[in-house]
């Protein structure tokens, strides 16, 4: 078996696309290349464990996408596609013809809809999509979640109201910072409606379209994105297989850091069995 200490990184460096500046790496000097497109919120060094256990088979790309971490925001609300349109002129820049896709959360929203389409209509190929703990499936929600949703407007709007906001307005906003998940209410006013675009969109019609080789790795205890959600993805892809990470939750990759390395490996690389 190849070693897997092999590990190369290059300094982290930056690239300005479209007029953002980002800041990306690469890791490894293997003859492929893959891309890590990340979690809502994350910043690029929490998958640094993915591309080393990649990095004697892959050059290994992490960036931090416009709004992430240390990358210029976007100038106005982004929606998914926004976001897929720049990765693209990304992939342009950086003169990659094909690449292995790597997503966590997020960064799965945007590998469906750039696999969804037509191959023709990207300049780039999708060899394979490794999609950990994705979203992109926008459940019913249930009557308790609705009338959650009912009373949250019902108190924004009155204390909103002039005169209350008058008489409490640091209650207020105080209140209002509280409510959300803990990924919006870390966000920036603008990263919030970005955020907002993106929970909104189910992607679930998207899913049938997509023909290219999809691994699917899940943490069972998964309460961000439940594990339906990725059974319902593997039953929905053309060509997907899921595995499940025991005990693992939202952020799999680091819960199970060893068994996640043997499962990518066995995906990607072909090695030994599942864990």
């Amino acid at each position: 078996m190849t070693s897997l200490f092999f590990c190369v990184t290059i300094s982290v460096m930056e690239k300005i696309v479209n007029g953002y500046s980002i800041r990306y790496k690469e890791t490894g000097q293997g003859p492929k290349i893959a891309v890590v497109l990340q979690g809502w919120g994350t910043d690029m060094k929490l998958y640094d464990s993915v591309a080393a256990d990649l990095a004697d088979a892959y050059k290994v790309i992490q960036l931090n996408l416009p709004g992430f971490s240390d990358s210029d925001e976007p100038k106005e609300p982004w929606s998914v596609e926004d976001y897929c349109n720049w990765f693209i002129a990304f992939m342009q820049e950086m003169k990659i013809e094909k690449a292995t896709l790597i997503g966590h959360s997020y960064g799965c929203r945007m590998m469906i809809r750039m696999a969804a389409r037509d191959p023709k209509d990207l300049p780039f190929t999708i060899e394979e999509m490794v999609m950990v703990d994705g979203a992109g499936i926008q459940r019913e929600k249930t009557p308790a979640q609705k009338r959650r949703v009912k009373r949250y407007k019902r108190m924004k709007a009155i204390a909103h109201f002039a005169p209350i906001y008058w008489l409490f307005g640091d209650a207020v906003d105080i209140w209002q910072s509280q409510q959300g998940s803990a990924d919006y209410r870390a966000s920036s006013p603008m990263m919030k409606q970005c955020m907002s675009k993106a929970v909104n969109e189910d992607q679930s019609p998207l899913l049938p379209k997509i023909a290219v080789k999809t691994y699917l790795i899940w943490g069972e205890n998964d309460t961000a994105t439940p594990l339906r959600d990725g059974e319902d993805m593997e039953r929905m892809i053309q060509d997907a297989q899921l595995y499940v990470i025991k005990g693992a939750g939202h952020f799999s990759f680091v819960e199970k850091q060893q068994e996640f390395k043997i499962i990518l490996r066995s995906f990607l690389l072909g090695e030994g069995g599942q864990a």
